[in-house]
């Protein structure tokens, strides 16, 4: 029997063009490559799960490649990418600088920084989590850093760019990696879902996607816990149930009811919500959601901002010519009280009951407004004439 390799590595990105929603830094880092105006010294920075370190290793495999592809990738054929691929490599050296923050760790790295290689064109060192050196660690570095043997190229990660001192910062060429897309994450896992000859729904995929915030680790981690519980067919209400997520489903019906202004569907709902141990507070930001995505669903031009599956934005659209523009806004703007409110409330269900009954009469308040507005208007220009 096969021992279980995760997904994250299993399918970690090993060339320039398998790396996902970064194209800016792949394009610069091969573009240098080719042109022979690499740095030596790389900051790679950004959220957790993004592909920095991914990228750290997938240059340094590249620029040490004895023989190049034209699309500036490398070839692993030769013995320099065979001993990378193997964890052999003389060439490459990483180091965790949370485990390895002290003045006499990097005193260690500047002393093995001092041997050319034997073989190969360069010495990789690629230094994770880099604002975990100390102070004294980091002034202990910048000689070194600044002034490096031109066979030595250094890259450094981290997620947390300001804790590094600005005299580091000043030394090296600074990339600032994104959070990935939504749509290019349910891309991925799709491909994924293909080769492993896993059916997957669509909309299953892109619930996996949003949940992982823009981490591209974090989804795939996600999504071998699904495929564990579900087995080979991925299914919405599975996601739904196992990562214990407020469906769209209340949201589409909580619209439906204050919109025809019934109170007591409202209030079901919310008790139905709680009973199945769901957070309040997680309900009322997921209403200020759903309120934003029914505004841009408003106007054709703007439905492309709902990061959403296909199936779900048609329910968007549709939803948003039954609900009155006036009242979205007014409503959005009572649900993002109730949210800036709520950790103040003494009791916080009263506190969100009344923010529905709030907007079940909204549409009736909306209405008497507007016409006393046309009546005040009538008799103000009543006494003109």
């Amino acid at each position: 029997m096969e021992n279980f390799v995760v997904s994250a590595r299993k399918y970690r990105p090993a060339t320039f063009r398998s790396v996902v929603g970064q194209q800016h830094v792949t394009t610069t880092l091969q573009n240098a490559i080719v042109s022979n105006h690499l740095a030596q010294a790389f900051l790679f920075c950004g959220p957790r799960g993004v592909g920095k370190t991914t990228c750290a290793r997938i240059l340094a495999k590249t620029i040490n490649c004895q023989n190049l592809s034209p699309e500036t990738e490398a070839c692993d054929q030769c013995d320099s990418c065979r001993s990378f691929n193997q964890n052999a490599s003389f060439n490459v050296h990483e180091l965790d600088a949370a485990s390895n923050n002290s003045v006499e760790d990097i005193r260690s790295l500047v002393e093995q920084v001092r041997y050319a290689p034997q073989t190969g064109k360069y010495k990789i060192y690629i230094i994770d989590e880099v604002h975990m050196l100390s102070n004294a660690a980091f002034n202990a570095f910048l000689k070194t850093l600044e002034e490096p043997p031109s066979y030595a190229i250094f890259i450094l990660a981290t997620t947390e760019r300001h804790k590094i001192i600005p005299t580091i910062l000043s030394r090296c060429q600074i990339f600032d990696f994104n959070r990935i897309r939504v749509d290019d994450i349910v891309g991925h896992l799709g491909y994924i879902a293909q080769q492993e000859q896993i059916t997957a729904e669509p909309d299953a995929l892109h619930l996996v996607a949003q949940k992982a915030d823009g981490a591209l680790r974090d989804a795939l981690s996600i999504f071998d816990q699904m495929v564990t519980f579900s087995g080979n067919s991925l299914r919405y209400q599975d996601v739904v149930q196992n990562l214990h997520i407020l469906d769209y489903e209340y949201y589409f019906r909580l619209v439906d009811f204050l919109v025809n202004e019934n109170l007591s569907g409202s209030l079901l709902l919310l008790e139905e919500i709680m009973q199945n141990g769901f957070d309040l507070h997680n309900f009322v930001v997921g209403a200020a959601e759903h309120l934003r995505g029914l505004l841009v669903c408003k106007d054709p031009v703007t439905v492309q901002l709902l990061e959403v599956s296909e199936g779900i934005r048609a329910r968007y659209v549709q939803q948003a010519q039954t609900a009155p523009l006036p009242f979205l806004l007014s409503a959005l703007n009572l649900v993002s009280q109730c949210d800036r409110e709520f950790k103040q409330a003494k009791n916080q269900r009263l506190h969100v009951e009344l923010t529905l009954m709030k907007l079940t009469y909204l549409n009736g308040a909306v209405q008497f407004a507007r016409e006393l507005g046309a009546g005040s208007n009538g008799e103000a220009k009543k006494k003109v004439a």
